[in-house]
Parts: C-alpha cells; structure tokens; sequence
C-alpha cells in the first residue's frame, strides 16, 4: 500500500515563498511542518519602522503561528499573544484559516539597543496560544511563563510541560538582499521556521506487556534520531530562497523517508475599514469623542496591524 503525500526526492517541487509545507518522516512516523515568508513578512514587519530587535522577535512570532496555525482543521483561528514587562510590552500574531496573517507589536524604543538580547526584549510575562474553532465551540488557551526566554525557547516549554507532545522548533528571521516580488533587487524581511511533532501510539507508563515496552523504547530511540536530523538545520537554510523546501527536507530526512503534503499557501490581511472605524466610533459618547478630536475638530485613527490611518472630519459625529 503506498504512502499518503509525495516523497520529497529529486527533483524538488519550487515550492514558492509564503507558504506552509506539512511533512510526515516516514520510518518514525514523526508530522512536521515548514515554513517560508518572504513578501508576508516583509510587508507585515516594515510597515511600522519597528527598531530592528523588535521587527526580528514578530517575524519569530509570525513564523511560529504558521507553523502552529495551520495544524487547525477547517475554519478557525489560531492567536499568539505575549504580555510582559520588557521593552516589548505586547505582541500578539492573528492566523486565521485557510492561512491568512496578521501582527504587531507595541514596543519602548529607549529601552532597546543593538546590546538588548532576544529575551531581554520580552522580560517577564507570559505568552498566551488560544484556538479558535469558530461558532460555538470551546475556544482552547494554553499559557506558558516567560521570564527572559526567547518565543521558540517558550513554545518548546509549552509543548513538554501542558501538551506533553515530544517537539522540535527551530525558525529563523533575517533581512535579505535580493529580488521582490515587483522583480526590484533590495533589502527585504524574510522568516523561516521548521516544526517536527512526535505522539506515540503508547503512552509512557502504560505499557501492558514487555512487547508494548520494547515498543515505547524503539519509538523513543527513533523520536531522538528524527529530533536530531532536524537540529542540523541552519538558519540561512531555512532563509534561503534559492533552496526548495522539499530539498531541503530531502536533505535532513532522506536516510528516514519523508514524504510532502500539499502546500498551504500564506497572505497578509486586516479587518479594518473605514466603515468598521466609523462604527466603532459611534459607540463613544459625545465627551469622549470631545476628548479624540485634534485642534480642527476632527478625529484620527490608526490601525494597529496595518498601519492604515482613517481620518474623520469634524461633522461627521456629532
């Protein structure tokens, strides 16, 4: 009986920019998933002129919500949200099926120099992955202490301590000289990442025969090989627009058999309209409205994902 998916073999499938690859090695039975943004993280990171560090730690966060986001099954949503006490007071990633994102973060620049170390620039705090299935099913959260630690450093936490699910992450974020998608060569923001999950069949513990035990050992051992694979990534493989993600599968997990999915394919989008600003203005009242207008009457809002600013003459509320 074949395998479900492709193999990942030459020749590799271009498999373009702004995209989630999922994969299954095969000998292990370990589910992975790759991801490369190109132009999704370059529009979302410099549209708001962040500091550099900052613009570095939100393509970390978009990376690890795609990689997470598109494990939902049909419509939802997938949300990862930090609060803490470092120099980035906020950041929060919205991914929302079929594989559209959008982010930003809220951040002190005077508290930031080219010194401030990855988990310095979040502090104390906590990160916060909610799924939402939509309708009304139960919205899931999971929170995971951060005290100086990186969002990868925090997600691998997560996933040993409340899913107990075996995890390897790995993404990387860079700016990148090279083509754009207008076909124009400059700088642009690129970000990458690599996601490979383990669940065995037996849970460790409940072995009922030495059988089941000798299962659980060579599951592990073979959990602890693929794991190993994958932490030989390098950073500027997981950036590299000339290197097809299937090769690059091809390359780490080869010797185990790994086989693609269909690509999902990734877009940036926001919610925000000038009809949804309006409405959300008309739910002021009219003191607080007084208090929002500039010196010639009239009230300015600036969306925070897409930086779109909405300006509203004077007689437009009463």
């Amino acid at each position: 009986m074949s395998e479900p998916g492709r193999e990942a073999s030459r020749p590799p499938r271009q498999t373009a920019d702004d995209a989630v690859l999922p994969f299954r090695v095969v000998r292990p039975g370990v589910l992975g998933r790759l991801v490369r943004l190109g132009a999704v993280a370059d529009t979302i990171l410099t549209r708001h002129a962040y500091p550099e560090p900052v613009s570095r730690t939100l393509g970390e966060a978009l990376a690890l919500a795609s990689l997470l986001g598109t494990a939902l099954k049909g419509d939802g949503k997938f949300i990862l949200q930090t609060r803490t006490d470092g120099p980035i007071g906020f950041l929060v990633v919205n991914y929302e099926s079929p594989g559209r994102l959008r982010g930003y973060a809220s951040a002190d620049p005077a508290r930031i120099d080219v010194t401030t170390s990855r988990g310095d620039l979040l502090g104390k705090g906590h990160l916060a992955m909610t799924i939402d299935k939509g309708g009304e099913r139960d919205r899931y959260q999971g929170i995971v202490a951060l005290d100086g630690a990186t969002l990868t450093a925090a997600a691998h936490t997560y996933f040993l301590q409340s899913e107990q699910i075996p995890t390897f992450v790995r993404v990387a974020v860079a700016r990148h000289f090279g083509a754009g998608p207008s076909g124009q060569k400059g700088w642009g923001w690129r970000a990458g990442g690599l996601l490979v999950q383990y669940v065995p069949p037996v849970a460790a513990g409940t072995a009922s025969s030495e059988e089941d035990e000798r299962l659980v050992g060579e599951m592990a051992e073979a959990w602890q090989r693929t794991r190993l694979l994958a932490a030989t990534i390098e950073d500027h493989e997981l950036l590299d627009p000339t290197l097809a993600p299937e090769m690059l599968l091809y390359r780490l997990f080869h010797e185990e058999g790994v086989r693609v999915e269909p690509e999902r394919p990734l877009s940036v989008y926001c919610r925000c309209s000038r009809e949804r600003v309006a409405t959300f203005l008309e739910g002021f009242g009219a003191d607080d409205l007084v208090d929002m207008r500039e010196a010639d009457g009239a009230i300015g809002v600036r969306c925070e994902y897409c930086a779109t600013s909405y300006r509203f003459a004077p007689g437009e509320f009463a």
